[in-house]
């Protein structure tokens, strides 16, 4: 049983160690950057399910790697993560401004003449619309259910985009300092089942953060003002703290 105690103790460690991983600045920075797009409490939430899953997948597949082939990171390799993340941080924050750049573009209300309900089904259908005196025509489109709707968000670009920035978190920061542990490790083994752990911790501890965000950001983007206040401000903060971090590796 005392074979058993360090490898018990680094696999409890990393459960407690990805807890408290979910809270760095760059991951924290990144998650608000895309929960500040989602107008239900469920899919925000749902983005630190997400994040978390590519950051487990990447770290758990590299950890593996590295144990099994006795590796090491070396430090311009683990430079040149760091300056990935800060990057997609910079691109995050890019495109929020897009996003607040197009939310400014709004129709003029005596546009749009016709103003129903679809009941919550999908309906194929046309809105007439006025474009000056005498001229009048229909912009023939679709509103799709909410379970349509929902799935395309599941499959879609917005939940892509939490995977794959997950996954880029997964390979560095933090993460790349709690491969120290696996040095305690006497198999590969014990190495992944650490590194799930880790994961699984992370993937808790996100998505209690981004639940908690998420609850005040989708009351606020009930109101056109707040939606492009949040995107302004959340694509200028990812872009400056992008550009302090990366100073910071360089």
């Amino acid at each position: 049983m005392t074979l058993l105690d360090p490898a018990l103790s680094a696999i409890f460690l990393g459960f407690i160690l990805g807890l408290q991983h979910a809270t760095d600045p760059d991951h924290l920075v990144a998650v608000a950057t895309i929960v500040t797009r989602e107008r239900r409490f469920t899919d925000g939430a749902l983005v630190g399910v997400l994040w978390g899953a590519g950051h487990m997948t990447t770290l758990t597949i590299v950890g593996a790697i590295i144990v099994g082939l006795k590796l090491t990171i070396t430090p311009a390799v683990g430079s040149g993560l760091e300056l990935a993340v800060a990057g997609m941080l910079i691109l995050l924050g890019v495109l929020r401004l897009r996003d607040a750049a197009r939310g400014l573009a709004t129709v003029p209300a005596a546009h749009l003449v016709a103003d129903h309900e679809h009941g919550g089904q999908g309906v194929v259908h046309s809105h007439p619309h006025v474009h000056g005196p005498g001229h009048a025509h229909e912009h023939p489109h679709v509103h799709p259910s909410r379970w349509l709707a929902a799935l395309g968000w599941r499959s879609g670009w917005p939940a892509g985009r939490a995977l794959f920035v997950g996954a880029v978190h997964g390979l560095a920061g933090s993460a790349a300092v709690s491969l120290l542990v696996l040095a305690t490790l006497r198999s590969t083994a014990s190495a992944v089942v650490y590194l799930l752990i880790f994961g699984v911790g992370t993937i808790i501890g996100m998505t209690l953060l981004t639940a908690a965000m998420a609850y005040p950001v989708a009351l606020a983007l009930r109101f056109r003002r707040a939606r492009q206040a949040l995107a302004i401000c959340a694509g200028i903060g990812s872009i400056v703290f992008g550009l302090a971090y990366g100073y910071h590796v360089l």
